[in-house]
């Protein structure tokens, strides 16, 4: 049987593709979710082969869900929405139905799924490239997994943002948070008016800075608002320069 999980706010939509997956006997429903939170735990406790999952969605979308995810099943998203369609596709979804969805075009993505199904599972690297296809233009808040817990950061609170092996430290007023993610990423979602990358191992919000103080081979270091001490190199100097007006 091929494990698969419903995630959708709307429960007529979860219905039809419900009803739609009755034609296909070898796929089993095994959980239905309101939202990305309980896709989350749902996953973790299914281990589901695929998951038909919604865009927006009250409390996390379904990008953000996949964000907490260690791995992924094969996604097929059902959304309302077109804009995201084509980044989806550039990596690994399988298919991308708008609602209302058609039968014909659900049976296309249940044989697109088959065929990738039969070939190999979705690979850690490509996991990964799905997670940065489908990252927004621009970052209003960052969700992030604390144990058990899923906690969201609007990024006003974020301090500063620091390298960390295959993940990045966020630094807040809260505490520390770690986030598998680029800092590469970051940099090309946070607003560049706001947040400066100073350093290969460090972005930070501009209104956090203290003081900014000369060290060796034209590096610096900032101390920030809170004390905490942060590297600048040279570019990352110059660009900060271009920022505050120096």
């Amino acid at each position: 049987m091929i494990k698969t999980i419903l995630i959708d706010d709307e429960p007529l939509a979860r219905s039809m593709v419900h009803e739609y997956l009755n034609e296909f006997p070898e796929f089993q429903v095994v959980a239905e979710c309101n939202d990305g939170f309980e896709g989350v735990k749902a996953i973790h406790e299914h281990q589901p082969d695929l998951i038909f999952l919604d865009v927006q969605m009250p409390k996390l979308t379904g990008f953000e869900m996949l964000e907490l995810l260690d791995s992924y099943p094969h996604v097929i998203f059902t959304t309302a929405f077109d804009e995201y369609a084509l980044k989806a596709f550039e990596k690994n979804a399988i298919d991308y139905l708008l609602k209302p969805i058609r039968p014909d075009r659900f049976k296309k993505a249940i044989d697109k799924f088959r065929s990738s199904f039969q070939q190999n599972r979705p690979s850690q690297a490509d996991n990964a490239g799905m997670a940065e296809a489908i990252e927004p233009e621009s970052l209003e808040r960052v969700v992030v997994k604390t144990g058990n817990q899923i906690k969201i950061i609007p990024v006003q609170q974020i301090n500063y943002l620091e390298a960390y092996d295959d993940y990045v430290k966020i630094h807040t007023s809260d505490g520390m948070f770690l986030k598998n993610k680029t800092m590469a990423s970051f940099e090309r979602q946070l607003d560049p008016k706001h947040f400066v990358r100073v350093h290969r191992s460090f972005i930070v919000k501009v209104d956090q800075l203290e003081k900014i103080e000369p060290m060796e081979k034209d590096s610096y270091i900032a101390t920030l608002h809170h004390g905490e001490k942060v590297n600048i190199s040279k570019s990352g100097y110059s660009r900060l320069k271009k920022v505050i007006g120096m």
